[in-house]
């Protein structure tokens, strides 16, 4: 019943070996429905493997590359490029050959010399790599058109082209657009519009997949590692989709349900703020509160909808307090401030020219799925940290949720996922340096006698105090923790300090998860055969431990924003501070 997580990874870059196979690849779009068959057995993987989970792929991933961009491949610009190479058509079985290659196609020449003309182009380090990744696929298959055949735009032009222009929907924000019009011309213009529609959807496909932020920017204990496709991946995939390439480019966003909810959500508060797209704009003008003249006022009269509803004042130009109050409902309904004063945040707003608060939160949240592993597991335990809630998840249901304490703001609970494999009733506690130093040794200093009084174990190593507190109804862990071995030392546990539970915000901890009723969610996540009275039946002086049936995966979240069971828009806060710092790197404050 139980699996642990399989963190399927997108295969990454130094794609040349493994796409040499596609040199001869025909150029016909509906003949390249095996690409991505092809990629696969050279990597030993099943062709359906690549398709599992939103195009999650266990091709075995090259260690130079694993590591996703800081940023988004558009972004930044880093003038150190490579020195200059000439590309070379791939040659998959010419070993040793000495004979001269065949000419090349008028239209092939020009994509080469296209992409070579590129070659030193400025730019980060990801989009020198992203157009190193995209000359090689071209030199793979001898620089023949990805999306023309014989002067015609293949079948998966139109419903790629249709996808990245609502690239917005899964708020995605792709910065340049080729031309719909990929009507034949000359040479140098197929290929120019071949590598424009190859680079979107290179773009498209990393960003969906986690391109755009390095978690660990945003802090140190966010372990989460976004599975960032690679553009051969990408490039192999949707190119031989035929009419379902626009699907299949959208599958490599994240595949959860919890995704899914939040983009629903964000469509329907863009669909509510539509008419402030098509109502004229508000200019900026100074803040206004109630009393002020302002010649503004008949436009937000207009744009909220008061027309024949004055208060009776003679100057149309006044800001009375019927607007006020519509101005207060909608700063209420969008996330701002419900002061009723008509900020520069609010005209904004109102005119559709920037996003709400609320749309920017559902945003940041969004981004931080797609950091999260692609299958999560059927059945696993999910902590939601801003949201003090712990659930037990078994075939994709929810059969358990227990409230849990989570790290101070000064000591967070990390963000990572891991599997759980045991649990020890009657723990010791083996005190971090960190709680030593900070905390004991100043308490020791004036006390000498302090840690044995209070029934703590001193000894030393590597020169080094060291303090442990014996299993007991003190015991900091409670009677029982539940373990998922980690870098961070973290896991669940039970605690004396059970009055805890009943505080709405729950941020107390050192950065371990306490959690309620902890013998009931044992029995929850050993399964059948073990009773919360048998797990009870172990409480002692002795440290006992019990092995999970099978190991079941274990995910530290971090979302302030979630669409519940039934279907409300829940909101929590940023006590980590970590959505706001998303937020920014996204360049949706301000």
């Amino acid at each position: 019943m139980r699996a642990p997580v399989g963190r399927a990874i997108f295969t990454s870059a130094s794609a040349l070996a493994l796409l040499i196979s596609l040199a001869n690849m025909p150029a016909s779009g509906a003949d390249e429905k095996d690409a991505a068959r092809t990629v696969a057995s050279l990597a030993g993987a099943p062709a359906s493997s690549l398709m599992l989970r939103g195009h999650a792929a266990t091709v075995p991933a090259d260690p130079e590359a694993a590591e996703p961009p800081a940023a988004d491949a558009n972004g930044g610009e880093d003038n150190s490029a490579p020195s200059k190479q000439t590309l070379a058509p791939a040659n998959p079985d010419g070993v040793g050959q000495t004979a001269e290659q065949p000419a090349l196609p008028s239209v092939n020449m020009a994509l080469k010399a296209a992409l070579e003309a590129r070659w030193n182009a400025k730019g980060s380090l990801a989009q020198r790599k992203e157009r190193e990744a995209i000359a090689a696929f071209y030199a793979a298959r001898d620089f023949a058109p990805l999306w023309w055949s014989d002067g015609k735009a293949n079948a998966e032009v139109k419903p790629v082209m249709a996808r990245l222009e609502r690239a917005g929907d899964d708020g995605l924000e792709l910065r340049a657009l080729p031309s719909r019009s990929m009507r034949a011309g000359s040479e140098e213009e197929i290929a120019a519009a071949d590598i424009a529609l190859t680079d979107a959807v290179v773009a498209y496909g990393r960003q969906a997949s986690g391109s755009r932020i390095d978690p660990h920017v945003i802090s140190p204990l966010i372990g989460s590692k976004p599975e960032v496709a690679d553009a051969a991946i990408v490039l192999a995939i949707v190119a031989a989709a035929g009419p379902d390439a626009g699907a299949e480019l959208q599958r490599f966003n994240p595949p959860q349900k919890a995704y899914a909810a939040l983009r629903d959500k964000l469509a329907e508060l863009r669909r509510a703020r539509a008419p402030a797209a098509r109502a004229p704009i508000i200019p900026a003008g100074p803040v206004l509160s109630v009393g002020m003249r302002d010649p503004r006022v008949p436009l937000i009269r207009a744009r909220l909808s008061l027309d024949g509803q004055r208060s009776g004042a003679p100057d149309e130009l006044i800001y009375d307090t019927r607007i006020a109050t519509a101005v207060a409902d909608f700063q209420k309904a969008n996330g701002l401030p419900a002061s009723g004063v008509l900020t520069a945040r609010t005209i904004a707003v109102l005119s559709g020219g920037q996003p709400s608060r609320l749309e920017a939160e559902i945003l940041a949240n969004m981004e931080r799925w797609r950091w999260m592993p692609r299958d999560m597991g059927e059945s696993r335990i999910e902590v939601n940290i801003p949201n003090y809630e712990a659930v037990v998840i078994e075939n994709g249901r929810v059969v358990q949720r227990n409230r849990v304490v989570v790290g101070k703001e000064q000591t967070p609970t990390p963000v990572f996922s891991n599997t759980m494999q045991f649990l020890i009733v009657n723990p010791y506690w083996n005190v971090p340096q960190s709680i030593i130093r900070k905390e004991m040794l100043p308490k020791l200093a004036a006390d000498s006698g302090y840690l044995r009084r209070l029934g703590y174990e001193v000894g030393s190593r590597d020169g080094r105090l060291t303090v442990r507190q014996p299993p007991g109804e003190r015991n900091a862990l409670g009677r029982i923790k539940f373990m998922f071995p980690n870098d961070y030392a973290v896991y669940l546990h039970d605690t004396p300090s059970r009055a805890l539970f009943a505080a709405d915000k729950r941020a107390f901890s050192h950065g371990c998860v306490r959690v309620d009723d902890p013998f009931r969610f044992a029995e929850t996540v050993l399964g059948k055969g073990w009773s919360e009275q048998r797990v009870k039946g172990l409480i002692g002086g002795k440290e006992r431990y019990v092995h999970l049936p099978k190991p079941l995966p274990v995910h530290l979240e971090y979302f302030t924003t979630y669409v519940d069971e039934a279907g409300r828009l829940q909101l929590r806060d940023d006590i980590y501070g970590y959505s706001r710092r998303v937020k920014a790197a996204l360049g949706l404050e301000g």
